[in-house]
């Protein structure tokens, strides 16, 4: 991130802990910082990742807890926010996109409603004002005839229409910093290149912050500028995207030669020292 430029999200020693008899600890002294910019969170499933972002979204369940140095969005501290304010920090300025529409998307309501709905609470657009954004955003994010889309129900829709319905509800009230959480873990390969080829585009366009969470770093190093690893709830390695093929840390070295690829099909995959990289941390 340019030093020039302050931070979108200033994150210091960001931690998640299990309440109980015997308070565990999820994610471990967290700290980075982003401006306008696309950075993935990568790491093997339960290294945390999505648990972080639900932290920086304020939707931590109880009996997690959330404690930082420092959590700033815009300058604004948002470790003392009560639920009213993190709802309209939620509906406004930060936008999450989840991995399957199936789940996410309510299935009876209508596309029109579900995508007007943050508007509804967020804005203070009349009906016709907000009926226009609507169509508008369903056409921006690449959907045909979004009068008629509109009318339609979750179980009409395709995996892919889906999933672009899901990135038109959330960037229906403009956002600044947009999380996508494994946003193509249910589509098929040429689908996840289209989707993630659009948040690209849409983020640039928006001049938006991305986090993009996967554990998919051929992807990552397609679509995002810089990257953070997690490994058990930690922070281990942050690099450059283009750095990813020469990857120093020995997970982020593991984690990038594991890549399926036609290359190594029938060959035996690397495999992780856990005992050694335990030693590093």
């Amino acid at each position: 991130m340019p030093t020039d430029n302050p931070p979108l999200l200033a994150v210091d020693r960001l931690s998640v802990t299990l309440a109980g008899p015997q308070p565990v600890t999820l994610v471990n002294n967290l700290s980075f910082a982003m401006g306008q910019e696309r950075i993935a969170l990568v790491g093997e499933s339960g290294s945390g990742k999505s648990l972080t972002a639900r932290a920086l979204m304020g939707l931590l369940p109880y009996p997690l807890t959330l404690s930082a140095r420092e959590l700033r969005f815009g300058g604004q501290d948002v470790t003392a926010l009560d639920d009213n304010q993190w709802n309209r920090l939620r509906g406004t300025r930060i936008a999450m996109v989840l991995q399957d529409p199936k789940y996410a998307l309510n299935p009876g309501k209508t596309i029109g409603w579900q995508v007007e709905e943050p508007l509804i609470l967020h804005s203070r657009l009349n009906r016709r004002e907000r009926r226009e954004k609507v169509l508008a955003m369903l056409a921006s994010v690449g959907l045909p005839d979004p009068g008629m889309l509109s009318r339609r129900y979750p179980h009409q829709l395709s995996g892919g229409m889906g999933q672009r319905v899901m990135l038109a509800i959330a960037l229906i009230n403009d956002p600044e910093l947009l999380i996508a959480d494994e946003p193509t873990s249910a589509l098929d390969h040429e689908m996840r290149d289209q989707v993630l080829n659009l948040i690209e585009k849409l983020v640039a366009d928006r001049n938006m912050g991305l986090i993009l969470i996967s554990h998919d770093l051929q992807q990552v190093a397609e679509h995002c500028e810089r990257v953070l690893v997690m490994y058990r709830g930690q922070l281990v390695d942050q690099l450059s995207a283009a750095e990813l093929p020469r990857a120093e840390h020995p997970y982020t070295r593991t984690l990038w030669a594991c890549r399926p690829s036609t290359a190594t099909k029938g060959q035996q995959l690397p495999v992780l020292d856990r005992a050694a990289l335990e030693a590093l941390r």
